[in-house]
């Protein structure tokens, strides 16, 4: 009986109807005559209660719901769910389902509505975006049945307590791998950059794919086939590519809903990918006001799957990094020389100085790139025309530091020290751009 009146609800057009007779049963006694006609639609609306009732129990499954969601999701990228659902009542139905998300997405609204005819399964898609690395707890998938009737609701719950995984984002690394494999990064943003030299160690002929050097065409082979044919060249391989994570305090700026630590998370886990895919080794370093997480570099199959682990569980630390445990743990550590792309960032000259020891030590082992990000919002504000005073100081300050960044780049070159600059939303497609680059121009 419990279960019964938890799962018992009225609809709105029950509140319209009792309304009504209320406002009936009060003009009868000023008119007599209403009282009558009043009993009478009292007396039917408690039977199409009953009816409607009988209608919606009578069958104990009355109807049946899914959600079909993935074990793991990608942080920051918009990921598929779905609710499958299936009438086994033998008329018509209205529902109204409420899925209960995890409370990170802050979402109170999540509600479809939908109807179902007799035997009729149905499937509702949506999409989630995390922007929060970590373990997400689903709720039940309540479904509100109402019968031709309208005037009760049943509530049924199905898939109840599901406990899904938000990792880096491997939608987007899985895209550039499919780009990369296909030779289409350019549709991605990605630079077609001129290799300057090649090895011409041959390792084997292969079936042209579309992309490929035109000039590498075996026609003999071609002929004996009839498929076209290319001569397959070994690049150079096995070069260290590290990713150096700094997680301080200057990491937990936002952007879009996530921090510079995720963007270089995701940036991070794609870069690898490439890397490992281009026959370098890839390796991961976090760090703060103390030594995170190393995996040293390596090329083996499962090294992308230890290298989502350790990015799974990154944090951010509110403190000042330390860069001088940095250099003294690579010193001891890594001693091929390697390509370092170091994530992070400075928005003073002042900030990056007190680090430039450490830098140029870094940079004499090892190749050296920072990274580091672009304030949008003042980007948006140097190219907002200024009408007012005020608007003319904000566009003065906002110069002032636009032209500090520029300043940063310039004095780490002048160092030997590359830097790249980005926009959040372009780390990727830009750091991957940076890695071709050097790798066509022999540097690694």
């Amino acid at each position: 009986m419990k279960t019964f009146f938890k799962s018992l609800y009225l609809s709105n057009l029950v509140f319209y109807i009792t309304t009504f007779l209320v406002i009936m049963f009060v003009l009868a006694f000023v008119f007599p005559v209403l009282f009558g006609m009043a009993q009478m639609l009292f007396f039917a609306f408690v039977l199409m209660l009953l009816v409607d009732g009988i209608m919606l129990y009578r069958s104990k499954k009355g109807i049946f719901a899914r959600r079909e969601a993935p074990d793991r999701l990608s942080n920051g990228d918009e990921n598929p769910l779905s609710i499958y659902l299936e009438n086994h009542y033998n008329f018509p139905i209205q529902i109204q389902i409420i899925d209960e998300i995890p409370f990170q997405f802050q979402k109170r609204d999540l509600m479809f509505r939908t109807t179902l005819k007799v035997a009729e399964t149905q499937i509702l898609a949506y999409n989630l975006r995390p922007t929060k690395r970590g373990e997400y707890s689903f709720g039940a998938v309540n479904v509100y049945v109402k019968s031709p009737i309208r005037l009760l609701k049943r509530r049924y719950q199905f898939s109840q307590d599901k406990m899904v995984v938000v990792y880096p984002s491997f939608l987007q690394m899985r895209a550039y791998e499919l780009m990369a494999i296909s030779n289409r990064l350019t549709e991605l943003g990605v630079k077609k950059i001129r290799k300057i030299g090649q090895s011409q160690e041959f390792e084997q002929i292969r079936q042209y794919v579309q992309g490929d050097d035109v000039r590498s065409i075996n026609w003999k082979a071609t002929a004996r086939r009839n498929d076209l044919m290319i001569n397959a060249f070994q690049e150079e391989k096995s070069q260290n590519v590290y990713c150096l994570i700094d997680k301080g305090r200057v990491m937990q700026m936002p952007f879009d809903g996530l921090s510079l630590l995720d963007y270089a998370i995701n940036a991070t886990l794609v870069l690898s990918n490439i890397a490992i895919y281009k026959q370098d080794k890839a390796g991961i370093i976090t760090f703060s006001d103390r030594m995170g997480q190393v995996l040293l570099a390596d090329g083996k199959a499962g090294q992308m799957t230890k290298i989502l682990n350790v990015l799974y569980k990154q944090k951010t630390r509110f403190l000042e990094t330390d860069y001088e445990a940095l250099y003294i743990h690579t010193k001891t550590y890594i001693r091929q020389r390697s390509l370092f792309l170091l994530f992070t960032n400075f928005e003073t000259v002042t900030s990056m100085q007190r680090q430039l020891p450490y830098f140029r030590k870094l940079a004499k082992d090892h190749l050296l790139i920072i990274v580091f990000f672009e304030n949008t919002e003042l980007r948006a504000l140097l190219d907002k025309p200024t009408h007012t005073t005020e608007e003319i100081y904000l566009k003065t300050i906002a110069e002032k530091y636009f032209y500090e960044k520029q300043r940063i780049i310039k004095e780490l070159g002048q160092f030997g020290i590359q830097a790249l600059l980005t926009a959040p939303q372009n780390l990727t497609v830009n750091t991957v751009n940076k890695y071709l680059e050097l790798k066509s121009r022999g540097i690694i």
